[in-house]
């Protein structure tokens, strides 16, 4: 299976550049959503995550994603911790998923695509940019918080001209109507890959 990977930082929009990739009948993996969810639902990476970070870790069943957020980003070795449990979770399960699908390729979204390895799982890559204030905007607007603190989130990212170095593509998402053209000009490649790659 042909796999892409779709990074880009907060405020974006490699969300909206999925959904339109997924309109067009591409399978599309969200691996924040995914690492959520295999942090509940996995028995063994449970058991590694109580093991680490204490039996608290887990309550009434559910994991207490409070909690962990307050040990981990307030000490980048728990940090570092919780990564390295999650993440090897997260690209297996990404590989078994990605030989179930049916389109002629996948995506794995992923804010860390680079940070995280998820790099080497994939064919093709593709960073979604914007400019800062934009991105700023957008972030607040969907999530109801302050301008500075979406600053402080941003700065705490990879920049987008390391993201641009590192990705096969890019794309500059300023006005939501031209991403289309461009999706379906990246996607018309992709398949085209794809099938040679058979």
């Amino acid at each position: 299976m042909f796999k892409v990977g779709i990074t880009g930082g907060i405020g974006s929009g490699k969300s909206t550049v999925c959904r339109l990739f997924a309109a067009r009948g591409i399978a599309v993996y969200d691996s924040d959503s995914e690492a959520k969810r295999l942090m509940n639902s996995s028995e063994e990476l449970r058991a590694r995550l109580e093991a680490r970070f204490g039996a608290e870790t887990y309550r009434d069943g559910a994991l207490d994603r409070a909690r962990l957020a307050r040990i981990v980003f307030s000490d980048p070795q728990a940090l570092s911790d919780l990564d390295r449990l999650v993440h090897p979770a997260v690209r297996a399960d990404f590989a078994a998923w990605a030989e179930r699908q049916q389109s002629d390729y996948v995506i794995l979204e992923s804010a860390i695509l680079f940070e995280a390895g998820f790099a080497s799982e994939v064919d093709r890559t593709v960073a979604v940019l914007a400019p800062l204030e934009l991105r700023v905007e957008r972030t607040c607007r969907r999530d109801g918080c302050d301008a500075e603190s979406v600053r402080r989130r941003i700065a705490a990212q990879t920049d987008d001209d390391t993201l641009c170095a590192r990705a096969d593509f890019s794309l500059v998402n300023i006005i939501e109507e031209e991403l289309g053209p461009a999706v379906e000009t990246l996607d018309r490649r992709f398949r085209h890959e794809a099938r040679n790659n058979r």
